[in-house]
């Protein structure tokens, strides 16, 4: 059987969007190729999110396309995910050596379509319709014996209906479809049963599960209901979700911090700017005084709570006054760390259309003064943690020395440390001998880990 390599592009959902289609391959018979370069399938799973994203896809496949004349290797070469949901055909018009275009609804179909187009190589597939019940078809995990089994990512719905004006992601992903909480939560068994010990819940909008589906219980959202019966679970020691939405941080999800030890004191809450003026215009549903509240009640159940973000500059029509607003909430925030993302214009979105579009040098320069103080704060408060004793579950080998191992604390920070091939998958206490910029360093001789 032919042999298949998938590049990911974008957020986590691709993430585990790839590894299902790669699972779901495997067990059809076709194999996972070490590099691109020996594959008979090379497939993209892309990201529409900025501009950025979507030109680095169309390189490479541009490349690999060349690739492929020159040296006469027959390749099947294939887009997956937003940006083919979002081009479709037109992939084909303008790459004609593409042969599969996969859209967000159609992930499980890969495999069909590729026995289609082997049995008859002048066939091309592009499929990119909605599908009912897709959202129940993700669940396919990779063979146990990765070392990323010890954490593993459940998606527990498709889709966003929040359409944010700078945001493709709602016409890319479709309306919100959520799965059953029996089907989660049976997905989550097995993990466990094979080795994993952290769950990460997965959505667009993770807190907006089950609005349609689930009547409050006892005052609870689904969501919450769904973290109760997902924490029930023997053997399972960690639960983290992303990415949630401040609009959906009721006092109920709060207070599931505080009587929930497995849900970590962690939470990535999205705050793309600390204007009320430009919230409006991104209809991002609250204000600056909403978010703030929001912090303070996660921080009154769970002190050590580690709160990151995600931030845009140079929207639409922002002014200086209004960036000057951002950077004043993450001092007054102090976020652990934030993704800043320069305003990239999607065709067909409410933004793209707005006036006072600012220029490149506008944003370049407010992006790295936002950084700058992204920076500086996280960087203290790693420093500030040398000579705590932190939990850590040790995850494998460190991403930029193999020969150390990583794990993560509960509230979400790298520890790199070290020790043996004993360690991995397991809870052990380190003490924080020094930080870098994000970068923990733990010390296992003091608590004779040895």
């Amino acid at each position: 059987m032919p042999s298949v390599f998938i590049k990911t592009y974008g957020c986590q959902m691709n993430e585990r969007d790839s590894e299902a289609v790669a699972a779901q391959l495997v067990a059809k018979g076709y194999s996972l190729a070490v590099t691109e370069a020996v594959a008979d399938v090379i497939l993209l799973n892309t990201c529409s999110v900025r501009d950025a994203a979507e030109q680095k896809a169309i390189g490479k496949m541009t490349t690999l396309a060349g690739q492929s004349r020159k040296t006469k290797r027959d390749v099947v070469l294939g887009f997956m995910g937003c940006m083919a949901q979002s081009r479709g055909q037109g992939l084909i018009d303008q790459l004609p050596d593409v042969d599969l275009v996969l859209g967000t609804q159609k992930f499980h179909r890969a495999a069909e379509h590729l026995d289609a187009i082997f049995a008859d190589r002048k066939t091309k597939v592009v499929d990119v319709a909605t599908e009912q019940g897709s959202e129940a078809t993700i669940r396919e995990h990779l063979p146990n014996g990765s070392r990323k089994s010890i954490t593993a990512f459940v998606s527990i719905m498709q889709g966003c209906n929040q359409y944010c004006t700078f945001c493709i992601v709602p016409y890319t992903r479709g309306q919100e479809r959520s799965r059953r909480i029996e089907d989660i939560v049976e997905e989550c068994r097995e993990l466990i049963a094979k080795g994993a010990k952290e769950i990460t819940l997965l959505g667009q909008i993770v807190t907006s599960y089950g609005k349609r589906d689930y009547a409050l219980l006892d005052g609870k959202s689904a969501f919450v209901q769904l973290l109760e019966a997902v924490h029930e679970i023997e053997g399972l020691e960690r639960i983290r979700f992303t990415s949630p939405h401040p609009k959906g941080y009721g006092d109920d999800l709060v207070e599931a911090y505080g009587h929930l030890p497995k849900l970590v004191e962690s939470a990535h809450l999205p705050l793309q700017s600390g204007s009320d003026r430009v919230l409006k215009l991104m209809h991002r549903g609250y204000t600056r005084a909403r978010f703030l509240e929001i912090v303070g009640k996660l921080r009154a159940v769970r002190p050590e709570m580690g709160i990151t973000t995600d931030l845009i500059v140079g929207f639409p029509g922002e002014t200086e006054a209004d960036f000057e607003e951002t950077l004043s909430l993450c001092r007054e925030v102090e976020f652990d760390n934030a993704y800043v993302f320069k305003y990239s214009r999607r065709k067909d979105t409410p933004a793209a259309e707005m006036p006072d579009q600012l220029s490149e040098e506008i944003i370049e320069e407010r992006h790295a003064r936002l950084l700058t103080l992204i920076n500086e704060i996280g960087g203290r408060k790693y420093a500030s943690l040398a000579g705590r004793t932190m939990q850590i579950l040790v995850e494998g080998p460190s991403h930029r020395n193999a020969a150390r191992l990583e794990g993560r604390t509960r509230c979400n920070r790298i520890v790199v440390f070290d020790g043996g091939e004993r360690h991995h998958g397991q809870l052990l206490d380190l003490k924080i001998i020094r930080a870098s910029l994000f970068t923990l360093y733990g010390d296992p001789a003091i608590l004779n880990l040895d």
